[in-house]
C-alpha cells in the first residue's frame, strides 16, 4: 500500500476531481479517479446491452472484460480490453447510468478492491471519490470531504460541459445533480457522507487555487513534517 494516501470524498461539483489532481501534482503523489473505474464498468454495460438494474448482469460485464487504470499525463487513464476510453466515459449518458454501478453493493466491493490494488503500486496517492475515506482507505492519513451549494455546484457542471460544447440546460442539470445525490447519500453500501475523522471543506465561495492551497496546508502540516 501507499506509504501516504489522501482521500477526497464529495458530491458532484463540489471541484473535488480538480483539486485532487492539482493536489496530487503538489505534492508528487499520484491520482486515483475512482468515478472513472465507475464509468468504465458503466460504459461496458451498455455497450453490453444488459439491463442496468440487475446486478448479476452487471458483475458479468465486469467478469467478461479486462478493465486497466492507469496514471497517464497526470490522470486517470482508462482502457477496456486494451482500448483507451478515457475520453468516452465522460459522456453524460455513461454518468447517469454510473448511479446503478454505484449502488450494486457486490459491484463496489469489486471496485473497492481494484482501488486499493491501483494504491499497493504507488509510493504516494490523492483518491477522490464518494466513499474514500470511509470505506476504501480508512486508514488513509488524511482525508477530506469537499461540499458546496447546490447551485454554484450546478453552474460548474454546466461550465464544465459546455467548454465540450454540450448545451444542457442549467435546471436539468441540477435536477440531475440532486437525484445523484440521494441516490449517493441513501445507499445501503457505502453511502456518500463525511469520514468522522475527515476534514469539512466548503468550496462554494473558494478559487479552485484557494481550495488545493487550504488542503495543502493541512498536508503538509499533519503528514510531510520532516
Amino acid at each position: 500500500m501507499a506509504n501516504l494516501i489522501i482521500t477526497i470524498d464529495g458530491p458532484a461539483g463540489s471541484g473535488k476531481s480538480t483539486v485532487a489532481k492539482l493536489l496530487a501534482k503538489r505534492i508528487g503523489a499520484s491520482f486515483l479517479d475512482t468515478g472513472a473505474m465507475y464509468r468504465a464498468v458503466t460504459m461496458a454495460a451498455m455497450q453490453a446491452g444488459v439491463d442496468m438494474s440487475n446486478e448479476e448482469e452487471l458483475l458479468g460485464v465486469l467478469a467478461a472484460n479486462k478493465f486497466e487504470f492507469a496514471v497517464k499525463k497526470g490522470e486517470t487513464a482508462v482502457f477496456i480490453n486494451g482500448v483507451d476510453f478515457t475520453e468516452q466515459i465522460r459522456d453524460p449518458k455513461v454518468t447517469a447510468n454510473a448511479k446503478y454501478v454505484a449502488s450494486a453493493a457486490k459491484m463496489r466491493e469489486k471496485l473497492v478492491e481494484m482501488q486499493r490494488q491501483f494504491a499497493a503500486k504507488e509510493k504516494r496517492i490523492v483518491t477522490e471519490g464518494r466513499d474514500q475515506g470511509t470505506v476504501a482507505f480508512p486508514d488513509a492519513d488524511i482525508k477530506f470531504y469537499l461540499t458546496a451549494d447546490i447551485n454554484e455546484r450546478a453552474r460548474r457542471r454546466q461550465t464544465e460541459l459546455q467548454a465540450k460544447g454540450s448545451k444542457t440546460n442549467l435546471a436539468q442539470i441540477r435536477k440531475a445533480i440532486e437525484d445523484r445525490d440521494e441516490s449517493d447519500r441513501s445507499r445501503a453500501t457505502g453511502p456518500m457522507i463525511p469520514a468522522k475523522d475527515g476534514i469539512v471543506v466548503d468550496t462554494t465561495s473558494l478559487s479552485i487555487e484557494g481550495v488545493v492551497e487550504k488542503l495543502l496546508g493541512y498536508v503538509e502540516k499533519r503528514c510531510l513534517k520532516k
